[in-house]
């Protein structure tokens, strides 16, 4: 049972690190059918504390995900598109000590048993994505969504893991019509 328990959080751990938490919010007043066409808001990406690559990436995921949906990208659009990230270092210390107490285990007391476990220090980084759709005319947020998850260092995975991101965050948009 023991030493099951290592690769049962290892199991927990690369679970959890898949998947997305996703909350959205948007304006109860607005009318969400009148939006057929987006643009990017050039000024507002531009702020967004990330690579020029993960940016194009990011854009790429979410004209991806609106022309799916049916929109079509425009010079005179009614959405206009933003996006804003974050993140942070998270350390995660995983402890297995097998030591028994002062004594160690055994029957009697000897300095070399005295936690006879392991320790295992990561580190990982979370990252926030939010997408926030902007009403062209009013100028107004109308839409936000958020996605929370563990990011990737691996070049190979990085596109995949923020297309992973923006699919989930997208598929709340239009309020209400959640798969």
């Amino acid at each position: 049972m023991i030493k099951a328990i290592p690769v049962l959080m290892l199991f927990v751990l690369i679970a959890s690190c898949s998947s997305v938490r996703v909350a959205t919010d948007y304006d109860k007043n607005a009318d969400f059918n009148q939006y057929k066409t987006f643009a990017f808001f050039k000024s507002g990406i531009d702020k967004a504390e990330i690579s020029d690559l993960d940016k194009r990436r990011i854009l790429r995921a979410i004209e991806t995900e609106l022309l799916a949906k049916g929109f079509t990208k425009s010079e005179n659009p009614d959405l206009l598109v933003s996006i804003f990230t974050k993140s942070r270092e998270k350390v995660n210390v995983y402890n297995n000590s097998l030591g028994y107490g002062p004594y160690g285990y055994g029957w009697g007391w000897s300095p070399y048993y005295w936690n006879a476990g392991y320790s295992n220090v990561s580190t990982s980084t979370e990252g926030t994505l939010y997408v926030d759709l902007i009403d062209a005319k009013k100028k107004e947020l109308v839409w936000q969504g958020m996605g929370i998850g563990y990011l990737t260092q691996s070049t190979n995975k990085k596109e995949e893991r923020i297309n992973e991101f923006v699919a989930k965050i997208m598929e709340k948009y239009p309020p209400g019509m959640s798969k």
